[in-house]
């Protein structure tokens, strides 16, 4: 699906697949997020994760935006201190859990949705005035100038929190995964975190006709 962009210094990898079956737990999964979590702990403490380059970047994009990432915390950043705080990974389904996965190691904010539930065209923009959505383990969320990714019927994702009506549940079987990446990621860096996705989808989630695109301004 092709995402047109509309804010500045972002670009977006998008990652669908059909047929996935979404279960709770994924032992073969649960194991790399633990390597992943370890490895990330003796990578950062709290207070050096600040300096990391993909929190830095992320940074940048949001303030970009208008947004104060301390104020507004980038979910990627929010998963990083988490983990480095030695609380793991939510485990919440095996495609959730791969997408999360994946913005632990690339360190940028990642959307999982059910395809189904959206419709094109496809925008990512500012909330207008009055926007607002249920987020998944929020109250409402109040969009108005926040990035927003929306079709038709309004905004249903944000590389802060998302919302209910598009998330994964375990009758989704259309995935899109998309990764909020800051202008300046190169196209191998990208193109590598997408192959991930691609790769872990049909291994851990028994996924088919996966594929993937670049979407940029």
């Amino acid at each position: 699906m092709e995402i047109k962009i509309a804010l500045p210094g972002a670009r977006l990898g998008v990652v669908e697949a059909d047929g996935a079956s979404v279960v709770l737990v994924h032992p073969d999964l649960a194991k790399l997020m633990d390597e992943v979590c370890a490895r990330k702990r003796a990578e950062f403490t709290v207070e050096s994760l600040a300096e990391a380059e993909p929190v830095r970047a992320v940074r940048a994009m949001f303030r970009e935006w208008g947004m104060d990432p301390s104020k507004y915390r980038p979910s990627s950043e929010a998963l990083l201190r988490r983990v480095v705080q030695g609380k793991g990974l939510y485990r919440v389904s095996n495609v959730v859990d791969i997408g999360n996965l994946g913005s632990l190691e690339a360190g940028w904010p990642y959307g999982c949705y059910d395809r189904a539930k959206i419709n094109s065209p496809v925008a990512l923009r500012h909330g207008a005035a009055g926007e607002k959505y249920e987020g998944i383990g929020k109250q409402t969320w109040h969009l108005e100038g926040r990035p927003v990714l929306a079709d038709p019927a309004g905004p249903f994702g944000s590389p802060i929190s998302d919302s209910t009506r598009s998330m994964i549940t375990d009758s989704s079987q259309e995935i899109m995964i998309v990764i909020y990446a800051p202008v300046r990621v190169a196209d191998a860096s990208l193109n590598m975190a997408m192959t991930r996705l691609k790769e872990r989808l049909t291994k851990f989630a028994s996924a088919s006709d996966v594929r993937s695109e670049i979407c940029a301004t």
